[in-house]
């Protein structure tokens, strides 16, 4: 309850404040992007390859796993509902083994989750899902994933991501929004005047961050690297002005709510964005 009425507080301000480019404004979101043709392909083994999709009511949260191998993609659209779209993968000694493993797939979307379940992997067959969900743009996350990445974009709320083996993409996802991938880089790409939520905490092991903001951009920036560099394209405290520190807190602009980003192998870079 509290995280909906935190989300309606949001909303307030930024309809009260709809002729400033204050908050991040976020996009409506419809296209369909995940087809077969956009797959993985083992050329050793026999494949099949379908998309299927389920309707589901939303109840202003969702939890996702992706499973061992399979990304998720989550869109923000201006619809109460929500679509899955999952694609599902399977291998064989044939195109018809592989037919009968993809069919043994099964993708539970009830109580709010997202989930595959399937025949256990053997030396000569295996199978994944890759989820595209389209979600209301006020909705809460959890994603994980093991191997394959995360993206979502045009969500506000408590957003939460663990990702093994992938990078993440952020796009106009604001909130109350932390996340960690142990192998992969992430990318945020951010709208707006002001960092339009609690805070954004995120963390990799081993890969660069990247956070791209236009060019009047306020917030509290928190960032600390152990193997690699911050390079900013926004002014810097003085004595970090050479870009040579592992770690910088400052206030960006006129400051705002904590970005934290950590990474322990990797570089850290602030972007102006070109355009909006």
């Amino acid at each position: 309850m509290k995280s909906a009425l935190t989300s309606a507080a949001w909303i307030g301000v930024a309809v009260s404040t709809a002729g400033l480019p204050l908050f991040a404004q976020l996009q409506g979101n419809s296209e369909k992007q995940l087809t077969c043709a956009n797959a993985g392909y083992d050329s050793d083994r026999a494949r099949h390859c379908e998309i299927r999709e389920q309707t589901l009511p939303s109840i202003g949260r969702l939890s996702i796993d992706a499973g061992q191998n399979g990304g998720a993609t989550v869109k923000g659209w201006q619809r109460g509902d929500v679509l899955v779209r999952a694609r599902i993968e399977a291998s064989g000694d044939t195109e018809a083994a592989a037919g009968i493993v993809a069919s043994r797939v099964l993708i539970d979307g009830s109580g709010g989750q997202v989930r595959a379940t399937g025949p256990e992997a053997t030396g000569n067959s295996w199978w994944s899902v890759s989820y595209e969900i389209f979600v209301p743009q006020v909705s809460d996350l959890s994603l994980k994933t093991n191997n394959g990445g995360i993206t979502i974009s045009d969500v506000r709320g408590q957003v939460h991501f663990d990702a093994n083996n992938g990078g993440v993409h952020l796009k106009r996802v604001v909130g109350d929004v932390s996340g960690a991938t142990v192998n992969g880089g992430i990318q945020v790409e951010l709208t707006g005047a002001i960092w339009d939520g609690r805070q954004m905490e995120l963390s990799t092991h081993n890969g660069g961050v990247t956070i791209a903001m236009p060019a009047q951009y306020s917030a509290r920036i928190q960032a600390e690297t152990g193997m690699g560099r911050i390079q900013s394209d926004f002014p810097l405290p003085q004595q970090d002005a050479g870009g040579r520190s592992h770690r910088l807190d400052f206030s960006l602009g006129s400051g705002g709510p904590p970005i934290h980003i950590t990474t322990g192998n990797g570089s850290i870079r602030l972007k102006r964005a070109e355009s909006q």
